[in-house]
């Protein structure tokens, strides 16, 4: 089945997304995709200290804090499947341009979907993007939403 991998960071912006989702996915009639992947945080690693030392450590979740996260992407699925679409859920632990690109191949999407926040360039240059990296090494074309607060 075709199928539009939605990635969601669970914030306000989200039905902003998935509402461009779901009229994508009623048009083609294609199932839909929900993914959220919860990043790892950076180590403290000393001003002198080479690039090659740098390490991330993983998040202090627990499996209850995966299941909130699955929660509330099954929360957000909810009006997509009274539409009549088939719905997949899915939280991993990663770092969010590899996971949305292998999860796009795995699932042999046709789509990803995912929203931009329109942050400034010196945001992105500290920070990186989710986008412009998934825009880049995408496989398939992407949709990005705009959503600003």
């Amino acid at each position: 089945m075709n199928t539009i991998l939605v990635c969601l960071d669970t914030s306000t912006s989200s039905p902003r997304v998935l509402a461009e989702a779901k009229k994508l996915a009623q048009i083609l009639k294609f199932s839909v995709s929900l993914f959220h992947v919860i990043e790892p945080v950076a180590s403290y690693v000393p001003v002198d200290a080479s690039m090659d030392v740098i390490v991330t450590s993983p998040p202090l979740l627990d499996d209850d804090q995966l299941a909130i996260a699955k929660k509330r992407l099954g929360d957000l699925a909810v009006p997509l499947q009274s539409a009549g679409l088939e719905v997949s859920v899915d939280v991993v632990i990663g770092m969010a341009v590899d996971e949305i690109i292998e999860r796009s191949r795995t699932l042999h999407a046709d789509y990803v979907v995912l929203g931009s926040h329109g942050h400034g360039a010196l945001f992105h240059l500290f920070s990186g993007s989710v986008v412009n990296g998934v825009l880049k090494r995408s496989p398939v074309p992407v949709i990005v939403v705009p959503v600003r607060d």
